[in-house]
């Protein structure tokens, strides 16, 4: 069983434009972001079978854009909700470093284990994103399948359909891009130590 898998990331947000962590922050599109969902629209495949999204609502009013040519049901999946990054939430990285800098100092965000105090692990978001794809390709297998979700979501997806984290990192869907992804099938979950944060 496998699908074709389509990952949105959500136009551009007042927090996106500002260099701001964004993750359980509810922030909703500027008008650049729907400008960037219009201009996606005509980049989708002609043919799609299902629609989801995040709940939150950045990634709805993307997938909402989205949908005026598609018309289809709107699959809202909380597996797919950006990381929540606790005291960092809303914090520039310059002000997420003077207001914790012992958090900082360890590098936090990026530690598969540990996370910003009131947030999620990177194997938290791991293990349900990874819980998410193998519901999709149970009810979807053999369509297409077009996800609107975050950049942490995307990069989380896109390394675990290819069994690599080795860029983790580095590589970044931007605000308003689509990645391709084919024949994703069921997806086991990964060898923490190809997975383990850089020393």
């Amino acid at each position: 069983m496998s699908l074709q898998l389509y990952v949105v990331r959500h136009g551009q947000t007042w927090a996106n434009r500002e260099g701001r962590y964004l993750g359980a922050l509810d922030a909703e599109l500027t008008e650049e972001g729907r400008q960037q969902a219009e201009t996606l629209r005509n980049a989708l495949p002609a043919q799609i079978d299902v629609l989801v999204s995040s709940p939150l609502l950045r990634a709805r009013q993307t997938a909402e854009i989205l949908n005026q040519s598609l018309s289809l049901p709107l699959n809202v999946d909380s597996h797919f909700r950006e990381r929540n990054v606790g005291v960092f939430e809303g914090l520039t990285q310059a002000e997420a470093r003077t207001r914790y800098p012992q958090l900082w100092a360890r590098n936090i965000t990026r530690q598969w284990q540990q996370a910003p105090d009131g947030g999620e692990t990177i194997a938290e978001v791991v293990e349900r994103v990874r819980l998410g794809l193998n519901g999709l390709v149970e009810r979807h297998a053999g369509g297409t399948v077009v996800l609107v979700a975050h950049g942490f979501v995307g990069k989380t997806v896109r390394a675990l359909v290819r069994g690599d984290f080795s860029d983790f990192f580095d590589w970044q869907l931007e605000n308003g891009q689509l990645l391709a992804l084919e024949n994703v099938g069921g997806i086991a979950l990964p060898n923490e130590a190809l997975t383990s944060s850089p020393a």
